[in-house]
């Protein structure tokens, strides 16, 4: 069992690291406790104690969390997504559930132009060959940005800032995404056009959609046939999205020519047969992993906890 809250004070378990900064904003009247969420039978212990918990994407909250937690009022993620909590058993229970949609879409849109720049003009194989002492100008040609069609899949948060940044570049900007307008794309510069259009069109296509039974999968065998030969895909939304399968053979039939990837299926992708392909330029779901994005996360989250502790907006208890 957790420790008897002796002070009387509300416990906010904080299950995944936060920067210490972040914690010192919950401020005095809390008895804040630690545990590695990722250690079930640790969270299992400590949770019984919580009136809140604090996670990161680390720990799985699903039913049993919930059930072990009798004083849980609000879960809050630092972070964008609720994959890894189960927001129908917290519901029944009465537990709110917070998270921070904004905090990482800077980051996540400035990573996508560096993924887009770094393929584009082969930066990591150039930078490989020069540090084995080679020097192969004329190996290492390039594509420019400027001209090109960025298909943008998914037009939201950060749909529309990697939007705004790569106009800059002198893109053409096409968007897909059912739930936004076509006046409504036109206010950002984009031209919302169909899936099969887009896969057509895009010299460059990048995805921002989260990861739902109907999106699982929207980027198939058939929609990258339908791609041009120089197309380079590029995923930091959630693996999966994607196929990865059929993303795979269409690399190796050389059918589009590369991908960039933060975010894949099984993480880490071990035995993925697409981080060995020299197309693909591989990193391990950093989309968030700034300084600025993680400190906005963790603010956002110990606001939801101050809240639902203190009884102001977003309080839920049972």
């Amino acid at each position: 069992m957790g420790e008897p809250n002796t002070v009387d004070q509300p416990v906010v378990l904080i299950a995944d690291p936060l920067p210490a900064e972040t914690v010192a904003g919950l401020g005095p009247g809390f008895d804040v406790r630690h545990c590695v969420g990722a250690d079930r039978a640790a969270l299992l212990a400590a949770v019984p104690a919580a009136d809140a918990l604090i996670i990161r994407s680390a720990t799985r909250v699903d039913r049993e969390v919930i059930e072990a937690a009798p004083r849980l009022r609000i879960v809050a993620r630092a972070g964008v997504g609720l994959d890894n909590v189960d927001t129908a058993a917290a519901a029944a229970a009465g537990v709110a559930v917070a998270n921070a949609p904004e905090s990482n879409t800077t980051s996540v849109a400035e990573l996508v132009v560096g993924l887009i720049i770094a393929s584009l003009r082969r930066i990591p194989a150039a930078t490989a060959s020069v540090r084995a002492g080679e020097w192969q100008r004329a190996a290492f040609g390039g594509t420019e940005l400027a001209g090109k069609t960025v298909g943008i899949l998914g037009f939201g948060r950060i749909g529309r800032l990697v939007a705004r940044r790569l106009a800059a570049f002198d893109m053409r900007i096409e968007c897909h995404d059912p739930y936004v307008s076509a006046e409504a794309a036109a206010e950002h510069g984009a031209h919302a056009v169909p899936l099969d259009e887009l896969m057509r069109n895009a010299d460059v296509l990048t995805v921002h959609l989260p990861r739902t039974p109907e999106t699982v999968g929207i980027v198939g065998d058939a929609e990258l046939r339908l791609a041009k030969p120089g197309l380079l895909v590029v995923n930091t939304s959630r693996g999966g999205i994607v196929d990865e399968a059929a993303l795979a053979l269409a690399l190796k039939e050389q059918r589009i020519a590369g991908a960039a990837l933060d975010v894949f299926e099984i993480e880490p992708p071990l035995g993925s047969p697409l981080v060995g392909l020299d197309t693909v330029l591989a990193t391990p779901h950093i989309g968030a992993g700034t300084r600025e994005a993680q400190l906005r996360a963790g603010q956002d989250a110990v606001r939801a906890v101050r809240a639902a502790l203190s009884g102001g907006p977003g309080a839920a208890g049972r």
